[in-house]
């Protein structure tokens, strides 16, 4: 087998060294360059073709031969071995010429190149895997070159395999790996240790909720959710994504969490939450764009108001499975500032099941967000089951599987129809205040009545008539009508609650011996739970106190 007919493939000096294959060793090529040029190698002063070969001199095998990279030849379909240079043998020991690579070169079927080399052979392109692992350690860069060689048989098809030593790049590579796998597990870690380990679970609703990153080769983003009680049964649901990705969007959103249980406490209407929300993600980082849907549920009243910085649409489930969308009441994201937010309502009432999310659940490349929501639509008219249940349901329906792209969160809410005994554990009472001197005897009566029907011991009753009266004539010296006495009960806590037209909102203070009023508040506080107040829609206020219930409850 000679090497003159393919290396007519080989580019430059290789093919002009081809046509000295059969011209003798690099010795007599040298004698015939002294006769040539008149210079002597070996004379003193003389030039050293050690130190500059003649490269049209040097044979094809001396030049494959010198290569650091593993060079083997093989030709026919059955990829006889031809020649390997001295790297390969180095590396796999000696081959015997003519034997076939499957029985030769075994440690070419190990790395899965057989069939690679019969493509370049049947397809006359070379064909080239990056980076594979060699049974000897280290990592090479293969090529698979088809050529023609010649011999006593004629012209025959062959490959030749070129392996480049790439161990250092691909060990850099693997470190780059790893350091970028602890930085996702970093900012992986960072953003569940932010997200609530243990959502709170209002008496009057069923919460659950999901958090997935995306995948590996996804950054991790900002993607939120909290369930925050505002007491006398109110619950603020919050759902939000900051847009950045990696550990300082997971910052970022830690901080707006934060915050937004901060403004939470204060008992501020959704809009208002998210424009004192809006002015502190300016500051935070002005970089970074969050959204956020903040929405509080009433159980007195049977609805979410909510309002929206840039996010998607709240989803509500009926018991007879239609949905509906909270739409309206949609600003700018978060950090955007000079827009006013609104808050809107919508209902959720007993049996109705409300789906908070985030844009990777629904958003897909190359197709409008809408068609993802309407796909998500579908899938909540017919998940149901408990909360938990759902968000899985609606997690499997939308593909999101470990390898999705983006971070996903998803916040269930259910209210419950109760029947049977649990809907005897919920009730509510109301008195319409109209004032006069007669209005405090009779807050007393309706409380002490519908305390003892709902058959709760003595002890709570007096508390709570107690309560009810102190709240009633604060309200009475300080408030304006309309005034309501509200009492209502659940499996936990009974909650009293009065409301009247005037926004200045009570604080405890410390009333002086000779004082004739400010007790009030001290005095409720001291016997109450926890008591508190907040502004109510149309300009007035609402001051309650919970009592914790006995369990279990007579």
């Amino acid at each position: 087998m000679n090497f003159t007919r393919w290396s007519a493939r080989l580019p430059g000096t290789q093919r002009r060294a081809a046509a000295r294959t059969d011209r003798g060793s690099v010795p007599a090529a040298r004698g015939e360059y002294a006769q040539r040029t008149g210079h002597d190698s070996d004379a003193p002063g003389g030039d050293s073709l050690d130190a500059v070969p003649a490269l049209d001199e040097l044979s094809v095998r001396e030049i494959l031969g010198r290569l650091p990279a593993l060079v083997a030849l093989v030709y026919g379909p059955e990829h006889r071995v031809a020649y390997v240079n001295d790297a390969y043998a180095t590396a796999f020991g000696p081959r015997e010429p003519g034997a076939p690579a499957a029985v030769a070169l075994p440690e070419l079927e190990e790395l899965g190149l057989l069939p690679l080399m019969d493509q370049a052979l049947r397809g006359g392109t070379p064909r080239t895997v990056k980076s594979r692992k060699i049974p000897k350690g280290g990592s090479y860069t293969i090529t698979c070159t088809p050529i023609e060689t010649s011999g006593r048989g004629g012209s025959e098809g062959g490959v030749l395999v070129f392996a480049a030593d790439v161990t250092d790049h691909a060990e850099a590579a693997e470190r780059l790996r790893a350091s970028e796998r602890l930085l996702r597990e970093t900012a992986v870690t960072l953003q569940r240790s932010l997200l609530p380990q243990e959502l709170e679970q209002p008496d009057d609703l069923r919460i659950a909720a999901t958090y997935q990153p995306g995948g590996t080769e996804a950054a991790v983003g900002g993607d939120w959710y909290d369930v925050i009680t505002l007491g006398a049964g109110r619950t603020a649901l919050v759902i939000g994504d900051v847009m950045g990705r990696g550990v300082r969007a997971a910052a970022v959103m830690g901080q707006l969490r934060t915050a937004v249980r901060a403004y939470a406490r204060l008992d501020l209407p959704p809009h208002e939450v998210l424009q004192l929300l809006d002015g502190l993600a300016a500051e935070i980082d002005a970089s970074q764009i969050a959204t956020c849907a903040y929405a509080v549920h009433d159980p007195n009243e049977g609805r979410l108001v909510y309002a929206s910085a840039g996010h998607l649409p709240i989803l509500v489930r009926d018991a007879d499975g239609s949905v509906r969308r909270a739409e309206d009441h949609t600003g700018p994201p978060l950090g955007t500032g000079g827009w006013m937010h609104t808050s809107g309502t919508i209902g959720l009432p007993p049996g109705s099941t409300a789906v908070l999310y985030t844009d990777g659940l629904v958003e897909r490349r190359g197709e409008d967000i809408d068609e993802g929501v309407d796909r998500l639509e579908t899938a909540v008219a017919g998940a149901t089951g408990t909360p938990q249940v759902v968000c899985d349901r609606l997690i499997r329906a939308l593909g999101v599987t470990a390898e999705h792209d983006d971070d996903v969160a998803v916040l269930v809410v259910q209210h419950p129809a109760r029947t049977g005994h649990n809907a005897e554990l919920f009730h509510n009472a109301a008195l319409e205040l109209l004032g006069g001197i007669e209005a405090a005897p009779r807050a007393r009566a309706f409380a002490s009545g519908v305390l003892a029907s709902w058959r709760f011991p003595v002890e709570l009753c007096d508390l709570g008539v107690l309560a009810a009266s102190e709240l009633v004539a604060n309200s009475l010296q300080h408030g304006t009508p309309p005034m309501r006495l509200r009492l209502r009960r659940t499996d936990r806590r009974l909650i009293i609650e009065v409301t009247d037209g005037d926004d200045h909102l009570p604080r405890r203070r410390r009333a002086d011996p000779a004082d004739e009023a400010g007790r009030g508040i001290s005095i409720v506080a001291t016997i109450a739970s926890s008591w508190g107040s907040r502004r109510t829609p149309g300009g007035g206020k609402a001051v309650w106190c919970e009592f914790a219930l006995p369990d279990p409850v007579a």
